[in-house]
């Protein structure tokens, strides 16, 4: 069983973002990390490895940086790492980056393709469902479990309170939730491989059946109007002193006064 996990280095919002005069991030400023969802898809691709001997495949779009995702990925047990990466597809869109992934997987063998649901940079949650309309594969979104029955994936699909049971044949993708396990660590034993192992570097060239004009910022439909980081909310005000019609009088009126009613 052949896996491809597309796995996304993000800004660790935690340190704050910078932005670009354009509105786009400046991800080279920023501290990054692996996108949560991103990761919980891998172990569950690792899982697969560990109990079907599958060969996993972790691919990145990004800067030259994201080399470091790649490399983090392999330390865990993922067994090699490309990275696509080109001036061409800097300032991508949801749609310009789902049409360059699925443009570098059709050069690749697989039974599966794993992506997070979204990525904590964007919470559009559109790139997997998008890589599989390019790739014409049947796809399972929002999976909180991952069994492998012959020539089929089962998962339990995340719905409300409750859960699906879906069954789709192989191949298709799975996008994944970052509730769907506890990533393992990276050992020092796979630290050391992680490093000497050679990461494969693709560009606008290796991507199949692709047009230009679907690339980059200006393959992007969606055009940013403005950006802003986390808008930091007042204390509030604390009215302690009011009864209870005038409490009720009193929300009313805010509520009013702000076109909320």
């Amino acid at each position: 069983m052949n896996i491809v996990v597309c796995i996304k280095q993000v800004p660790d919002t935690k340190g704050g973002v910078v932005f670009n005069p354009d509105g786009t991030l400046n991800r080279a400023a920023m501290l990054a990390i692996m996108n949560p969802d991103d990761k919980a898809g891998l172990e569950a691709a690792l899982r697969l490895k560990d109990e079907y001997g599958a060969h996993v495949t972790v691919l990145t779009m990004g800067l030259p940086k994201a080399e470091e995702v790649l490399r983090e990925a392999m330390a865990m047990g993922a067994d090699e790492g490309i990275l696509v990466t080109d001036r061409v597809l800097g300032g991508a869109d949801t749609w310009a980056t789902s049409t360059t992934i699925a443009g570098a997987i059709r050069n690749l063998d697989y039974d599966l393709i794993i992506t997070g649901r979204q990525a904590i940079d964007g919470d559009t949650a559109q790139v997997g469902p998008q890589i599989a309309e390019h790739l014409g594969l049947p796809v399972l979104s929002y999976t909180q479990n991952i069994k492998i029955e012959g020539e089929s994936v089962i998962v339990e699909r995340q719905f409300d309170d409750r859960y699906h049971v879906l069954k789709a044949q192989m191949p298709c993708l799975l996008t994944a939730l970052s509730e769907l396990n506890e990533p393992r660590y990276m050992t020092p034993g796979g630290i050391f491989d992680a490093l000497d192992k050679e990461i494969t570097v693709w560009g606008r060239d290796n991507l199949k059946d692709v047009d230009d004009s679907d690339l980059g910022l200006k393959g992007s439909p969606t055009k940013i109007a403005r950006a802003s980081d986390k808008v930091r909310k007042s204390d509030g005000e604390l009215k302690a002193d009011l009864g209870a019609d005038e409490a009720v009088s009193y929300i009313v009126e805010k509520l009013t006064e702000n076109n909320i009613i």
